[in-house]
């Protein structure tokens, strides 16, 4: 399936809000509830509102607020970083998060569906053992309140667990 263009510019840092939905549907694939997660993207803090609901206990930064992911280093701990990254940073995004969470975290970010196809990267899938999941959203994200165009880009989480044992698993939300 080819992909269109979506007729609108970029915004600066990929600053794109993330609706609530989007991340409910990833809960219920989290392997852990109820701890400290870092949104580390946070934007205008859908994300982190929506993970607050969940009853996780969430430290949000972005980089409008001074606060570079990429050289920044946490100011608390955390189990997990949950995120939706600036998609030219997104590899990056995810090594630095594999790198910073513990032995017993994870790291969840939203990413077009097919980011794990690319054969750079497949040293965080196909060759990463703490690699779990990919959850397809079955419904496409719409990231502008103007109705005028349809979505054209398909997304998933995809979950790296350092707890995670065997293949990864694949799912669809919500």
């Amino acid at each position: 399936m080819s992909q269109r263009n979506s007729g609108y510019e970029r915004l600066l840092n990929d600053a794109y809000s993330t609706p609530a939905w989007v991340t409910e549907a990833l809960i219920p694939h989290l392997l852990a509830s109820h701890c400290r997660v870092w949104e580390c993207a946070a934007g205008s803090g859908q994300m982190v509102e929506a993970l607050r609901h969940a009853g996780y206990t969430v430290t949000a930064t972005d980089i409008t607020d001074g606060q570079d992911f990429l050289t920044t280093e946490p100011g608390t701990s955390f189990l997990g970083i949950v995120t939706n990254p600036p998609y030219e940073l997104a590899t990056e995004f995810i090594e630095r998060a594999l790198r910073l969470v513990p032995s017993d975290g994870f790291v969840a970010m939203l990413l077009r569906c097919d980011f794990d196809h690319a054969v750079s990267r497949q040293h965080l899938f196909g060759n990463c053992a703490v690699f779990a999941k990919k959850v397809v959203l079955r419904r496409r994200i719409r990231w502008f309140e103007d109705w005028r165009a349809s979505p054209s880009f398909n997304h998933a989480w995809f979950v790296w667990s350092r707890r995670h044992q065997g293949p990864p698993t694949i799912a669809y939300a919500p």
